[in-house]
C-alpha cells in the first residue's frame, strides 16, 4: 500500500506545503529532533547505516521516516518509505539501474513503501557532495529549459516525486523561476531543497510551486531556530 506518497498526493493536491528535515546520520544529533516537521528524510552521501538514526526520531517524533540513501548500505527495513531515486543529469549507470539492482531484492523482501523519485542536480554555487561523489555536473540555474526537460522526462519515465537540488551547502538556493516552470510542467508533486537558509526563503519557494521543502545543514548548524521555522510556514 502506497500510504506515505498517497498522503503526500493528497496534500499537495489540497495545495498544503509541506517542510521536511533531512538528517545525515554521519552528523545525526539525537538532542535537536523535535516534532512539527511533516517528515523526516535520513541519507547522506556516506556509506554510513541509517537504522539507529531512524529508530531514534521513531523514538522521540511522530513523522514519518523516509529514507533518502546515498548508497544501498544506507537502507533499513525500519524506516516508513523509501525513495528510490533516479540521479537524472547523470550518463553514469551506477546511478542510472546499477545500484538498483544491488538494493531491489531487499527492497522487495521487507514490503517497504517504494516512491520512485527523479533527483535533479542544480548549479547551487559550489560543489556539493553529490557532485564530488558521483562526478554529475549541475545544471546551471539558467538554463530552466534543461531543468524542465528533465522533470518531464522523470515523469514520463513514471517518477511519482520530481527533487529539485542545490546541493548541500549551497550558496544559491534553486530560483524560483526554475521552481515555477517545473511546477507549470510536471503533474507530480515537487520537492526543492539545498542552500535554503531562511524563512522567507522557504517561503519563496512554496509560493513558486514547491510542495515540499527539504531543510539540512542549515537545521545542523542552527537548530535552535527549527520552532521558528515550523511556527512561520507559509505565512
Amino acid at each position: 500500500m502506497a500510504v506515505i506518497y498517497d498522503t503526500i498526493l493528497r496534500r499537495a493536491k489540497a495545495g498544503e506545503k509541506m517542510l521536511v528535515r533531512l538528517i545525515d546520520p554521519e552528523k545525526f544529533n539525537p538532542s535537536t529532533l523535535c516534532d512539527g516537521f511533516d517528515y523526516y528524510f535520513v541519507g547522506g552521501s556516506t556509506a554510513r547505516s541509517s537504522e539507529a538514526v531512524v529508530l531514534a526520531i521513531h523514538r522521540t517524533c511522530s513523522a514519518p521516516v523516509i529514507l533518502f540513501p546515498g548508497s544501498p548500505s544506507q537502507f533499513t527495513p525500519e524506516a516508513d518509505a523509501l525513495l528510490f531515486l533516479t540521479l537524472m543529469n547523470s550518463r553514469d549507470p551506477r546511478f542510472l539501474i546499477d545500484m538498483h539492482l544491488q538494493s531491489a531484492g531487499g527492497i522487495i523482501a521487507s514490503g517497504i513503501e517504494t516512491i520512485p523519485m527523479g533527483y535533479i542536480l542544480i548549479d547551487g554555487g559550489r560543489e556539493s557532495s553529490t557532485q564530488r561523489l558521483t562526478g554529475v555536473t549541475p545544471l546551471p540555474q539558467t538554463d530552466v529549459e534543461a531543468v524542465v526537460r528533465l522533470a518531464q522526462t522523470a515523469e514520463l519515465l513514471g517518477k511519482r516525486l520530481i527533487y529539485l537540488e542545490a546541493g548541500s551547502g549551497a550558496k544559491t538556493p534553486i530560483s524560483q523561476q526554475i521552481i515555477r516552470a517545473v511546477r507549470s510542467a510536471v503533474s507530480v508533486p515537487l520537492i526543492v531543497g539545498g542552500g535554503i537558509c531562511s524563512v522567507s526563503q522557504m517561503n519563496e519557494a512554496f509560493r513558486s510551486g514547491a510542495d515540499i521543502v527539504v531543510i539540512g545543514n542549515h537545521f545542523e548548524t542552527h537548530p535552535e531556530e527549527i520552532p521558528e521555522w515550523i511556527r512561520t510556514k507559509n505565512i
